[in-house]
């Protein structure tokens, strides 16, 4: 996700993700062989059997960020993420977000979008509550501030776990991104680091940020890995998901790589574990090797997202060249490590009709899922660079994520 701090937050082209996630998320190879598998019965090729749009919660969002009674919360986002509290809240975290005043249609032009005027001001994360499926309030933005001068935090992945292992206070713990402003091909941030913020409960207090993965010795910043795009929780240990930014050093595809830590550990930086292609290693001199992506042929974009279907690992990113701009992909495993196939079936979730604008981040929610449906977001924005404050103003609905219902099958 996105670039050069203070000076895009007041100009709000609001456009950071999109190329970097968009223009990463390319991933060409061939089909699995067809029956192939590991792990024998518990495991087998799975890929999307149909999808429709979540109504409900594309109508909540529509309905929170088009408020025009409200003055200084959420209207729009992107680098969706969610996690469900212990007392049954929901909390989205979103990247860089606009706040402020919305006005009713018609806008400007005349036309009969909710639109908000050039000062608009535009943070670098945010958090938005809900309770019982409504939106309730956004969190003081933003709600992790910037750890230096020229640099942000982007807020991904996040859960609940205990304050340190076996202890019965529960704390939340949000992966962040660090990125550092950068010259081209680095519009968009050079990436710095992988942080974890520890949030008291039920208050959600930013008591500590801690950084557990440093990237900034690394002298190729497209090699630099971020972690946290996804995580999964399982037999007591966090399963967190990262990758690099290849694409922006004109290579082909982004890769995938995963690490693991101990329930209750995910501040400490030495409790992580990195796959580096035959063991876990941990330490100060652990180098993650990639689980997915040759750097050529296959890869995903720099945001994607993993779930467990059953017995089976799928991940969801963009598909490949043009088709990465509205067209969902995904890859399946027998294990967080690989080996990785795909990509399986494609799908083209909705755009707005007659906009300039592309799909990015696919992020799936499984507090909103059951056995039956994969919830997914995906976030969406304008296409080009050139003028994108000024049309994301003139409709709001443009910067904003939307919600899909998938039904997640084995392949036969």
């Amino acid at each position: 996700m996105p670039d050069d701090a203070r000076a895009r937050q007041r100009t709000g082209t609001g456009l950071g993700i999109l190329l970097a996630l968009v223009l990463a998320a390319v991933l060409l190879t061939a089909l699995p062989d067809d029956g192939e598998r590991e792990g024998g019965g518990a495991c087998a090729p799975h890929s999307v059997a149909s999808w429709s749009a979540e109504k409900d919660l594309n109508a909540e969002f529509s309905r929170y960020g088009d408020d025009p009674s409200r003055g200084d919360d959420w209207t729009g986002g992107d680098g969706t993420h969610s996690v469900r509290l212990p007392d049954g809240r929901l909390l989205w975290l979103f990247s860089d977000t606009y706040l402020g005043q919305v006005y009713a249609p018609p806008n400007p032009f005349g036309e009969s979008f909710t639109w908000r005027d050039t000062t608009a001001p535009l943070v670098r994360n945010s958090a938005v509550v809900m309770r019982d499926g409504r939106l309730e309030r956004t969190l003081a933005t933003p709600l992790f501030p910037d750890p230096a001068p020229g640099q942000w935090r982007w807020p991904v992945a996040a859960r609940v776990e205990p304050r340190s292992p076996g202890s019965s206070e529960q704390v939340l713990r949000v992966l962040l991104w660090v990125r550092t402003a950068g010259q081209a091909p680095w519009i968009y941030g050079v990436p710095t680091a992988t942080e974890v913020a520890t949030l008291s409960l039920p208050d959600l207090r930013v008591e500590s940020v801690v950084k557990v993965f440093d990237q900034q010795l690394v002298p190729d910043p497209s090699r630099r890995v971020l972690f946290g795009t996804t995580l999964l929780e399982e037999d007591g240990w966090t399963y967190v998901f990262g990758g690099d930014d290849g694409q922006a050093a004109s290579r082909p595809a982004s890769q995938a790589y995963v690490a693991r830590v101990r329930e209750g550990r995910l501040a400490e930086p030495g409790a992580w574990e990195y796959w580096n292609g035959s063991a876990w290693a941990g330490g100060a001199g652990a180098r993650p090797s990639a689980v997915l992506g040759d750097g050529q042929r296959t890869g995903v974009g720099s945001a994607f997202s993993v779930a467990r279907v059953r017995g089976t690992y799928v991940l969801f990113t963009m598909a490949a060249g043009t088709e990465g701009l509205t067209t969902v992909t995904s890859y399946w495993s027998c294990a967080p490590t690989g080996p990785w196939h795909g990509p399986t079936k494609d799908f083209s979730p909705s755009l707005p009709q007659g906009a300039q604008v592309a799909a990015y981040n696919p992020q799936t929610h499984p507090e909103l899922s059951d056995d039956g449906r994969l919830v997914l977001s995906y976030d969406v924005n304008w296409l080009q660079t050139a003028g994108a404050a000024a049309q994301l103003n003139r409709n709001v609905s443009l910067y904003r994520p939307r919600f899909v219902s998938l039904k997640v099958a084995p392949t036969r």
